[in-house]
């Protein structure tokens, strides 16, 4: 059976950062306003639940010391949600609960990247905020983290991990991470994260684009970029570049506002199908843009950051709007979830329905292919140079590959391979000469960091996906 009424969206947010962040416990996306509470009334005693309560039982009278209760029901609790197999569904204890509220300040002092449990193990949940340590340090979504300064992960909890990355601005931390089969360290300057969601600007060489960048889908997005909308039309622009790229999700109820801006009314942005197989449809609408439409040319930008309610946003503009997508394929998460509340402050998020898109295409594990595949440079995909040891001349390993990635995509020579060559001496010398290092040929600490913001810089400057989305205004 089909429904096509207007869906409760502030009860939903669609989001990849549904777990601590471990820069400062901030989780993008997240309306307790309209969450539910669970009443110890609710939690009834039944035939199912028989034998936890008689663990419950035997481990409280007759294990051999006394036992902490909070953590048995904390450890019950986590367990069920964990069995789940979810990523997206967790169970979170008062501190992590408190950490997720303060996410809602306007900034948060740490690295810009938020983790999850996965088996037990931390790992990077979603791509790190754009600009910040984590970042700029090449760290990925499904990286995982074995150590911090050298204390291991194993075994403790997701808010003593977070406790230990979290810090004051300037402060350092050193993480051991595994991407894949190859194990490294990369050491992070904690810097202060604004929480903003939206930034425009004029293109310099095109002064009749407007660039806005969306960084989050968060409380006020929606009047953020009708303001930036407004404010670039003032400066002369009559076509857009939505960049989309490395956002993790947020609000379904603003993503669906936004996406309404660039449809027609009574074109589809989203549906939600729930267990049984009933479909709410969102469509376009007054009540939902407030009649505000941007219908000047439109490209959108999107990688494989682009997640939850990025895709929902690129979904509804490509297929309702025939706005053409620019980049690489996205992450593909298409579910969403709802916070259900305890009273002693603790909380629970849970996948309560999967999204479809205006086609009713089921993206979550595939992602969205773009209408223009464009891709980054080589070594955007490179595992981090490490910090804690230099490479030299004659050195073979998987940290020399990423560097000849590196010095390649530089310019400095057709690099390739496992080995530190002469060529890849002289390649290096080359650059500590340019930026005023050493001439070593040997890279250490200072090299890598140097590396490390020339590939940023060139990103930027050099943004093959950006370029395009301009080649395609142009037509």
């Amino acid at each position: 059976m089909k429904q096509e009424k207007p869906i409760s969206k502030k009860l939903f947010f669609s989001s990849l950062a549904i777990t601590a962040i471990v820069a400062g416990g901030v989780v993008f996306g997240v309306d307790h306003l309209q969450s539910n509470t669970i009443m110890p009334s609710q939690v009834a005693s039944t035939d199912e639940l028989a034998k936890v309560h008689a663990l419950y039982d035997v481990l409280e009278k007759n294990y051999y010391k006394k036992v902490d209760t909070d953590k048995l029901v904390d450890g019950a609790l986590k367990g069920m949600t964990e069995a789940l197999d979810d990523p997206y569904t967790t169970y979170l204890e008062k501190p992590e609960a408190t950490e997720l509220n303060e996410s809602l300040s306007d900034s948060f002092e740490g690295i810009g990247a938020t983790l999850t449990l996965v088996d037990g193990i931390p790992q990077i949940a979603q791509a790190p905020i754009k600009d910040t340590p984590a970042e700029k340090a090449g760290l990925k979504a499904g990286d995982q983290i074995l150590a911090v300064d050298g204390k291991e992960t194993t075994g403790k909890s997701l808010t003593e991990i977070v406790n230990q990355v979290r810090g004051e601005k300037g402060t350092n931390v050193t993480l051991t991470l595994k991407r894949n089969e190859e194990t490294f360290k990369v050491t992070l300057t904690r810097d202060k994260i604004p929480l903003y969601s939206v930034t425009s600007s004029i293109d310099k060489e095109q002064p009749n684009v407007g660039k806005i960048e969306i960084t989050t889908f968060a409380e006020k997005t929606a009047t953020e970029l009708k303001e930036a909308v407004e404010s670039l039309r003032k400066q002369g622009a009559t076509a857009f570049v939505i960049d989309l790229r490395q956002n993790p999700g947020g609000l379904l109820d603003q993503v669906s506002n936004m996406a309404s801006m660039f449809l027609k009314d009574g074109q589809t942005i989203v549906q939600l199908e729930d267990r049984d197989g009933n479909l709410q449809k969102t469509v376009a609408s007054k009540e939902l843009d407030g009649g505000f439409k941007v219908t000047e040319p439109t490209v959108v930008l999107v990688d494989g950051g682009s997640a939850s309610a990025s895709e929902i946003f690129a979904g509804a503009v490509n297929e309702s709007a025939n706005i053409p997508l620019v980049g690489t394929k996205t992450f593909g998460k298409g579910t969403v979830q709802t916070i259900t509340e305890y009273q002693d402050g603790s909380e629970v998020k849970l996948t309560i329905k999967k999204w479809l898109t205006p086609k009713k295409n089921w993206i979550h594990e595939k992602g969205i292919t773009p209408t223009i595949e464009v891709d980054y440079p080589a070594f955007v995909y490179a595992t981090p140079l490490p910090t804690d040891q230099e490479l030299s001349l004659g050195i073979s390993s998987s940290a020399v590959k990423s560097l000849n990635l590196y010095l390649a995509g530089l310019g400095y020579g057709e690099l390739s391979g496992e080995q530190f060559t002469e060529e890849t001496k002289k390649a290096v010398e080359d650059f500590q000469t340019k930026e005023g290092l050493p001439v070593t040929g040997v890279v250490d600490s200072a090299t890598v960091k140097k590396i490390q913001e020339a590939a940023a810089t060139q990103l930027k400057e050099k943004d093959a996906m950006y370029t395009r989305a301009l080649e395609e205004l142009k037509k």
